[in-house]
C-alpha cells in the first residue's frame, strides 16, 4: 500500500493562497530591473540622491 504524500496538496493550497504576492513581487522585480538597467553614468552625476550616498 502506498503512503500518503502530502507536499502535493500542501503546495497547490499554498499557491492558492500566495500567487497574488509572488505575481506582484515578479512585475515589482521586472519594472525595477528595468528601470536600473536604463541608467546612466550621466543619469548617476546628476542625481540628488546618488551624490548624497557619495560624500
Amino acid at each position: 500500500m502506498r503512503k500518503f504524500d502530502p507536499w502535493p496538496v500542501f503546495f497547490k493550497r499554498e499557491w492558492n493562497r500566495n500567487w497574488p504576492f509572488l505575481v506582484g513581487f515578479a512585475i515589482t522585480g521586472a519594472v525595477i530591473t528595468k528601470f536600473t538597467a536604463g541608467l546612466t553614468e550621466e543619469d548617476a552625476k546628476n542625481s540628488k540622491f546618488v551624490q548624497e550616498h557619495n560624500r
